[in-house]
């Protein structure tokens, strides 16, 4: 298994640390399952890699990224993995078979959610256990973004849950703005991320265990009944085998009048672009 933590502090560098100093190479094998070249990432089945990991499915960047543009899903490949802290990434691909998928459904066309799309009124449950929905937030810019508790990868669910703290911090030094937002992480592993879970996950993102932060930030989990129309409306591809998760990101910006207002897929993005967006929302209601 990785030797990851998930903890949500994922992505500060450690003061003092020379950028490359702990950086290990091992020798991957393994099978394209899926590529999305938009967030730059493909899932791997790759076998046992020896002194770092069982084999298993698992997303990975590329360096250069131009690498993943030769990948197509049933390729057969080798490369390096490269682990430097809490990051890891692919180097030196290359392809050394091909073979053509398993037939499977075909694939229904993927929505795309675009500024000025309405959306819809899913129910979640929160970390009190209480039930909420999206619509209960209209009248305030909503950040949601999408997670599941239990994410070993550093640049995904505890990459996005770093930066919504540092925009819930940024936002409670600023009394103006801080009625006018709302921040809500979303879990698509419903029956893991119970109310329960979900609560100290929130404490341990937020480094605080004061119930005041859900007044700002919640935490919830969309019931299984609904997370197909859910994962479809915002674009989340996702995964369950060898209790890990693979999946996509998906974080969007609400507008006050409950329509998109902007959509990113991936992790390419900074708390200081949300912040941005977030005025630009309060701007155009």
């Amino acid at each position: 298994m990785l030797a990851f933590s998930a903890a949500c502090n994922h992505g500060q560098s450690r003061p003092g640390t020379a950028p490359q100093s702990s950086a290990k190479r091992y020798a991957l094998k393994g099978k394209v399952m899926s590529v999305d070249k938009n967030a730059g990432t493909a899932n791997i089945d790759n076998e046992p890699i020896a002194g770092f990991m069982d084999a298993m499915i698992m997303p990975y960047t590329f360096k250069p990224s131009a690498q993943i543009d030769q990948l197509q899903p049933g390729d057969s490949i080798t490369a390096d993995v490269v682990v430097d802290s809490d990051k890891y990434w692919l180097e030196n691909v290359q392809v050394t078979g091909h073979s053509k998928p398993a037939a499977d459904k075909p694939a229904a066309t993927v929505h795309i959610p675009a500024p000025g799309d309405q959306v819809p009124d899913f129910k979640l449950v929160n970390q009190n256990g209480k039930s909420i929905s999206l619509h209960q937030y209209r009248g305030q810019t909503l950040l949601l973004t999408l997670i599941y508790t239990r994410c070993p990868f550093p640049d995904f669910c505890p990459r996005v849950s770093h930066q919504f703290s540092a925009i819930d911090h940024e936002i409670r030094a600023d009394p103006a703005r801080y009625g006018k937002t709302h921040l809500l992480s979303i879990s698509f592993d419903p029956a893991h991320d119970t109310p329960k879970v979900l609560r100290a996950y929130g404490f341990s993102c937020a480094g605080s265990k004061d119930p005041a932060l859900f007044a700002h930030w919640e935490f919830s989990a969309i019931p299984q009944a609904e997370l197909t129309e859910f994962a479809d409306y915002f674009s989340l591809t996702y995964k369950e085998e060898g209790g890990l998760i693979t999946h996509s990101l998906s974080t969007a910006v609400i507008s006050p009048d409950g329509k998109i207002f902007k959509w990113y897929h991936g992790a390419d993005w900074q708390a200081s672009d949300l912040l941005q967006d977030i005025a630009a929302a309060h701007s155009a209601s």
